[in-house]
């Protein structure tokens, strides 16, 4: 048994969306092997998890693997 609290490990806060830096960022991860895949693959298999608890675990991990490479 575990307890599952859903919390950020930072708070995030977006004054101004700047998408060409969101281009730049996007193609440092590029590839199957890179930090924007492994993140891709917890949440695509979120999708095909039975258990509701674990699906909201996995779309935080795999918020956070993507979040922590962009600081």
């Amino acid at each position: 048994m575990f307890v599952y609290e859903k919390k950020l490990q930072y708070p995030v806060k977006i004054a101004t969306p700047n998408p060409k830096l969101a281009a730049v960022i996007i193609s440092q991860y590029g590839g199957p092997d890179g930090e924007l895949g492994a993140s891709m693959r917890y949440l695509s298999q979120r999708f095909s998890m039975p258990y509701a608890e674990l699906k909201g675990l996995l779309t935080d991990i795999g918020t956070e693997e993507q979040q922590r490479r962009t600081e």
